[in-house]
């Protein structure tokens, strides 16, 4: 039927219903008392009352909705939408008596489809409304809408992770995706849902904002945003929550006592970052954890008598007394007291006693005194005999560096040490292959990297057999007496003056070498984005450019310089001492991202107890200035020191120095001993020279320079003696020399270094030299010993067994052992760790979590867990530790000290449950020792959920 039709139909229905309203009010009108109608309501007078009107609607998917109205008195119910009449019918209807009222109730439904819905182009909502009517008129119902649910599948704004300190207060912004009807919000941590009603702490606000007033370290978490209608429900992204602590520092311990019983030392106090530890990458403390002061212990001072008294007078028993005290000076400070009596007591022999003497004891008396007589004077001319057959073997204890010793200044070209083949009785060792000291700062194959054991610590105790006589002995005897009465006292008192007179020109050291400034050893290359390392080869010295040290599409031609000479010592502190070389990187204009990782050996035996080791850098004005101790903590570098080598981290080039202080008498630096021999062309003269020198690789080719000069030979493994800060000098002695066989000069058989020769020597060699004559050409081997000493010390020695006969002939290599050359290697094979692993392992650690799984970790279990205020404020922590690393370990053939470490996190972490790990993390409790090199498979990313 058409539209027009049905609006014919209704408007009949109007007439109809007008024309029997009117009839029924004539017909009251008229009749008197008639009884009403049977069609009329129970309620006449009243208009249509609607009990249930239309509600508003959504449509969800294709599923149709229906619309009803219930009306009373009611005669017909008709709908009407968008002011259009709906089709009878569409309508069902259905009436039936209300029981409370009596009234009779109509029930009329539609059912409105998806199609009508977007079909309706209209200004508003499509909507719809009841029309109701009865013997009085007509009523309209409310308007109710009908719009088709949705909700669309992206967050208008998602929320963001955010890394909050402890107490501060977070906010989540999230606004849900559009939707009819709009979307509920809720909020999820960690997938279970949070609500302000449990805990006071949260607020969820109308915006859909969710507030943390205070976080806690159990905030910590993946918040989620979840929307939902009657359609869908949608996640938004995970924001990673991360409450992190700042550490503070605990309060200072007590002042430590005096580390000296006697003169200068030093006190000190700590304190740790514990109050609280940082937490989930929070801030180290800044500042030091370590305060010095120095102190000043009072030495003891030892009693001393004073005179003796007179004596009294002769007693009864032929006695006589007198007595002293103890006062010259009374003991004070813990000092001895006098050894001896104050008393004494003799008989009186002077006629003031008139007790007899019985005279045969008078003759014993001067019979035995005569006999003691005899036997000394025969003693003494039995031992004046003896010397004057042996006077051409006189001995006596000289200072060498009147002789052939002293401060002499070389030509630093240090090599690398093989395990030396030595001289024996059918080969002589040559110096003209330069190849004498042990250092892995030299790129070779992975096959011939060989690590040799540092020599061992000998202290053996050789009597001497021939040419030790009594006077030296002696001598060395009033030596180490006259320094125990005067100690303990300040150790740097005796050689810091020394060192102040050999600055200014005071003290003069003869030696057979020029003192002339050596050219520095300089190496250089081009670094770019991938760095490399750079070496000056068997120095002992290296610097390692990190990878993105420096900026992209950038170069930098780098330069590391190795001054030789003495003219850096002259500007030291009196007290100071080098325990390295000088070392110089550069351009000055260097301008990187990242710090650089240099390695300089050292000389001393590390501990802080008896060693103040400072890192000084060159100013402008050629003065040293201190840079940091390397005991204490500090943010603008970074010193780590091992055994034999300090691993610092640098932001600024310049010229550094190691330098060190000693506390106490125990501070010990290393000495390296070797003996060289040559003979003198055309004469049956052997020379045998005897070198000392800081015990670093840089040093001890300076000695093999000299002797390449003089064509000598080395006689015998160097060795290592640790000399001790006592202020006692160093002996050196050729004992067992073959006495029908060879003559040696006389006063040369024991020679001796002073203290503040030895102790300020600043890595230039000290020797003395033993000259020895044949008596006949057939004497063609040589074997003695020689013992190096220190008083009231260490000992070592050094055997000679040479065959003098082959050392006239051509001279063949001692070191068998293969060049080293190579300066600078660039890019990825520079390096140990391969790239993609490093990336893994920066990735995961630099970013904080909340089990703690961060770069702190990765320290501690490197042994980098000191100074950790240096690696904080870098870029990436991380990337620091490993370039320290791979500083420390470049001898090192394998990764197995990482590859254990990171083994280790792995299994602490892979303990948790699955659901606690973070979703894209690293699992490293794979990793086993060696297997670094081998790529990972990559981790599975994260998918989104579209619901």
């Amino acid at each position: 039927m058409s539209a027009l039709t049905q609006r014919g139909v209704l408007r009949l229905a109007g007439v109809l219903l007008l024309l029997l309203r009117c009839a029924v009010s004539v017909s009251s009108k008229g009749a008197t008392g008639g009884a009403q109608l049977d069609t009329a309501p129970s309620a006449p007078g009243t208009l249509p009352h609607f009990l249930q009107e239309p509600v508003d609607a959504y449509i969800v998917k294709s599923n149709p909705i229906k619309l009803r109205c219930w009306a009373a008195p009611a005669l017909q119910i008709f709908f009407k939408c968008n002011g259009e009449w709906v089709h009878q019918n569409e309508h069902f209807s259905h009436e039936f008596k209300d029981l409370h009222t009596g009234l009779k109730v109509r029930e009329v439904m539609i059912n409105v489809s998806r199609q009508q819905v977007e079909d309706f182009h209209g200004p508003e909502d499509y909507w719809c409304l009841c029309v109701a009517w009865s013997h009085l008129g007509t009523s309209k119902s409310r308007k109710a809408t009908v719009r088709i649910a949705y909700l669309r599948k992206n967050f208008e704004q998602d929320p963001q992770g955010r890394e909050v300190p402890i107490n501060g207060m977070i906010v989540l912004h999230c606004r849900p995706p559009e939707g009819v009807p709009a979307a509920e919000v809720e909020w999820l941590k960690n997938e279970e849902a949070l609500s302000s009603l449990t805990d006071d702490n949260i607020v969820t606000r109308a915006d859909h904002n969710l507030i943390i007033n205070e976080a806690r370290l159990s905030d910590s978490g993946n918040y989620t945003c979840l929307a939902s209608n009657i359609v869908a429900r949608r996640r938004s992204a995970t924001a990673t929550v991360v409450v992190f602590v700042n550490g503070g520092w605990s309060l200072w311990t007590e002042w430590s006592a005096c580390n000296v019983p006697c003169g200068r030392g030093i006190q000190r106090r700590s304190r740790t970052c514990t109050n609280p530890a940082p937490l989930n990458g929070g801030a180290f403390c800044e500042g030091m954890s370590v305060q010095k002061i120095t102190c000043n212990a009072l030495c003891p001072v030892d009693g001393g008598w004073d005179e003796w008294s007179e004596w009294t007078a002769c007693s009864s028993q032929c006695e006589r007394q007198r007595r002293r005290e103890c006062n010259s000076p009374a003991p004070r400070h813990r000092g001895r007291v006098c050894d001896g009596s104050g008393e004494d007591t003799e008989n009186c022999t002077d006629g003031l006693c008139t007790q007899s003497v019985d005279a045969s004891n008078d003759v014993a008396l001067y019979s035995g005194l005569g006999a003691g007589i005899f036997a000394v004077a025969i003693l003494i001319v039995a031992v004046m005999l003896y010397r004057k057959n042996h006077s051409e073997y006189g001995v006596d204890v000289i200072d060498s560096s009147a002789l052939a010793g002293g401060f002499q200044s070389f030509n630093f070209k240090t090599t690398r040490q093989g395990n030396p083949l030595l001289l024996n009785s059918s080969m002589q060792p040559d110096l003209t292959v330069g190849r004498t000291y042990s250092t892995p700062l030299c790129f070779q194959d992975a096959a011939d990297k060989e690590l040799f054991d540092p020599l061992p610590d000998i202290k053996v105790k050789v009597q001497s057999s021939f040419m030790v006589s009594l006077s030296v002995a002696e001598r060395a005897e009033f030596h180490a007496k006259t320094a125990a009465e005067t100690f303990p006292r300040d150790p740097s008192r005796d050689y810091c003056v020394t060192a102040a007179r050999r600055v200014n020109g005071l003290l003069t050291l003869n030696g057979p070498f020029s003192t002339a400034e050596k050219e520095p050893l300089t190496t250089a290359a081009v670094f770019g984005h991938e760095g490399g390392r750079l070496v000056a080869p068997n120095t002992g010295v290296s610097l390692l450019v990190p990878h993105g040290a420096v900026a992209e599409d950038t170069s930098w031609e780098m330069h590391m310089v190795i001054y030789q000479g003495g003219s850096s010592v002259q500007k030291l502190d009196e007290c100071d001492i080098l325990l390295g070389p000088e070392v110089t990187y550069g351009p000055p204009g260097l301008d990187l991202l990242g710090p650089v990782a240099m390695s300089i050996a050292h000389c001393a035996e590390v501990d802080m107890e008896n060693w103040n080791i400072l890192l000084k850098r060159r100013t402008q004005d050629s003065k040293w200035e201190e840079v940091m101790s390397t005991e204490e903590e500090s943010t603008s570098c970074y010193c780590l020191m091992d055994s034999t080598s300090c691993h610092l981290l640098l932001d600024q080039p310049g010229s550094y120095a190691l330098v060190g202080e000693p506390l106490t008498q125990a501070a010990v630096k290393r000495l390296k001993l070797a003996v060289f021999g040559s003979v003198d062309a055309g004469s049956l003269s052997y020379s045998l020279r005897v070198y000392s020198v800081d015990d670093t690789p840089h040093a001890f080719q300076a000695v093999v320079a000299a002797e390449r000069t003089r064509g000598g030979q080395l006689l015998e493994e160097p060795k290592m003696l640790p000399f001790r800060a006592n202020t006692f000098s160093l002996q050196v002695s050729i004992q067992d020399v073959p006495q029908f066989l060879w003559t040696i000069k006389p006063f040369t058989t024991c020679q001796e270094f002073s203290f503040p020769q030895v102790w300020c020597s600043n890595q230039q060699p000290l020797h003395c030299a033993f000259s020895l004559e044949r008596y006949s050409p057939a004497a063609a081997q040589l074997s003695c010993k020689i013992s190096v000493r220190q008083v009231n010390g260490h000992e070592q020695i050094l055997q000679v067994y040479t065959a003098v006969a082959e050392a006239e002939k051509d001279s063949v290599p001692f070191f068998m052992q293969t060049d080293c050359t190579v300066t600078s290697q660039t890019g990825p094979k520079a390096f140990k760790i391969p790239s993609s692993i490093r990336q893994r392992i920066c990735a995961t650690f630099d970013t904080a979590n909340a089990k703690g799984k961060d770069w702190q970790l990765l320290a501690q279990k490197l042994g980098l867990d000191r100074n950790l205020g240096y690696f904080a404020k870098q870029q990436s922590p991380s990337a620091v530790i490993l370039s320290l690393w791979e500083a420390r370990h470049q001898d090192a053939t394998d990764l197995d000290s990482l590859a254990s470490a990171l083994e280790e996190i792995g299994k602490i972490h892979s303990r948790g449950s699955p659901k606690d790990r973070s979703d894209g993390e690293p699992d490293f409790s794979h990793i086993r020792a060696g297997s670094l090199s081998r790529e990972a498979p990559p981790t599975n990313q994260e998918t989104e959920d579209s619901g």
